[in-house]
């Protein structure tokens, strides 16, 4: 058996803190010169403000140069110098994906954007929206999750033609609204987006959807026996691309990709999926890689909206899976994106599982254990150069289904428990998951809470 509360030594596997230090000591003859430099540079701005008033006005200093904070100079405004934003790209094209998509085109101007710390709630359609911003209101939570899009069809009010052409419409709420009512209430709004799990669009398309050798249609038992879209077709890219760009039109503060994935299990016929000639065809996790990189050259450089990610939690100790499912837990946070979200719900675990050397007899039973066990294990991915930032869903839902003795309940407790486990591995960010959008009153602080 584990023990609930057990403490790992995790010192090995935390990241270092890389803050550098300055010394604040500064000595009257080093004061006495920067008063002196600060005089003459003054002088130097009077003098080239009265240079610029004397020109066409038509004609600006750095011209082209991003607008940002101003020198004042009399009553003349000029841009100050900046150095060009670039973002370092971490991943390269194997011949074969250069071969299917071309050469990855990066932002030539990417527009810089900040990063917010997220401590968030899953909150489905915005449903129990008054509920939720009482719990923010008392506690770390600052960020709402608000579906967009799910396998089944599109939930707000979307004007995208291919959506309302293939999948049903439910505008179960007005967008624009819902992201004005969370700005009032301080509340950081992630859409998320069902991506590749999407029956209705690959029905309506069938060169859109996965398909065998012969070019039929291909169902898959594990995911409710229905179609799903092939990920390395770019236009099933486009459009979920033009879904976020609405999203963001309307307010959303940050896009979040869920099912950016391969389907798992069997097909209903047991033919196998087909997705070109063999040596033509790039690895599946080229094919999810590449479509975050596409989707956050498009979301995140060119609108200065953050992307996020999801995957499963069995991808970050599994490399069997992550082949079949194309999430490389490795490379996925290495796409340039703003965070990559990891679904490490205990529950999700089978009895008996072994993560790293210890052996869950009843995973459900241990929310800490088998969250510091699994980012434990995959730690090494996030301390790569690059890496983007790691934010875990956390589960908040009580898995009855697992059978008595099987399960715990998820209360206030076994939450935070998950949420002490996260700042341990030295994360501090997270988001909670319970499909029916009912959590219980709490801080959420984790080690604070």
């Amino acid at each position: 058996m584990i023990n609930r509360n057990r403490n790992y030594d995790t010192s090995d596997l935390l990241r270092s803190e890389r803050r550098g230090a300055y010394d604040r000591n500064v000595s009257v003859l080093q004061k006495l010169f920067v008063t002196l430099s600060a005089t003459a540079v003054i002088m130097g701005l009077i003098l080239i403000g009265i240079a610029i008033g004397k020109k066409d006005s038509g004609t600006a200093l750095n011209e082209g140069a991003p607008s940002g904070a101003a020198l004042i100079v009399g009553n003349i405004s000029t841009p100050t110098p900046t150095v060009p934003y670039t973002i370092p790209e971490y991943l390269t094209d194997s011949d074969l994906a250069v071969a299917r998509w071309g050469e990855f085109e990066p932002a030539q101007d990417p527009v810089p954007y900040e990063h917010v710390p997220v401590k968030g709630l899953y909150t489905g359609p915005a449903s129990n929206l008054e509920d939720c911003f009482a719990l923010a209101e008392n506690s770390e939570i600052n960020a709402f999750v608000i579906d967009l899009k799910e396998a089944e069809g599109v939930l707000f009010d979307t004007t995208n033609e291919l959506a309302l052409e293939t999948s049903p419409v439910y505008g179960y709420y007005n967008l624009s609204e819902v992201c004005e009512q969370c700005h009032e209430h301080g509340i950081w709004v992630i859409g998320r987006i069902v991506c590749f799990k999407d029956p209705n669009l690959a029905a309506a398309y069938p060169e859109r959807a996965i398909k065998d050798s012969a070019g039929n249609i291909l169902y898959f038992n594990t995911e409710g026996g229905r179609a799903f879209l092939d990920p390395y077709n770019e236009d099933n890219w486009e459009y979920l691309i033009e879904l976020a760009e609405e999203a963001v039109a309307r307010g959303v503060d940050e896009i979040q990709f869920d099912y950016i994935r391969f389907p798992t299990g069997t097909t209903t016929t047991g033919n196998e999926p087909y997705y070109g000639q063999t040596g033509t065809v790039p690895e599946k996790t080229e094919a999810i890689n590449r479509f975050i990189r596409t989707a956050r050259v498009r979301i995140q450089d060119t609108l200065g909206v953050p992307l996020s990610c999801d995957v499963f939690g069995i991808v970050v100790t599994s490399d069997y899976d992550s082949a079949i499912l194309g999430q490389d837990w490795s490379t996925i946070g290495l796409a340039g994106e703003d965070s990559v979200c990891p679904m490490i719900y205990p529950s999700h675990y089978a009895q008996g599982t072994m993560i790293g050397w210890v052996t869950f007899d009843k995973p459900d039973l241990y929310p800490y254990d088998v969250m510091v066990a699994v980012l434990s294990q995959g730690s090494t991915a996030w301390y790569q150069e690059g890496y983007c930032t790691v934010r875990p869903y956390v589960q908040a839902f009580t898995a009855y289904y697992l059978g008595e003795g099987n399960y715990l309940e998820y209360d206030y407790e076994a939450i935070n428990d998950q949420i002490r486990a996260i700042q341990d591995l030295r994360l501090d960010e997270y988001i909670l998951w319970n499909a029916s959008v009912i959590y219980p009153e709490g801080n959420y602080g984790g080690n604070d809470g």
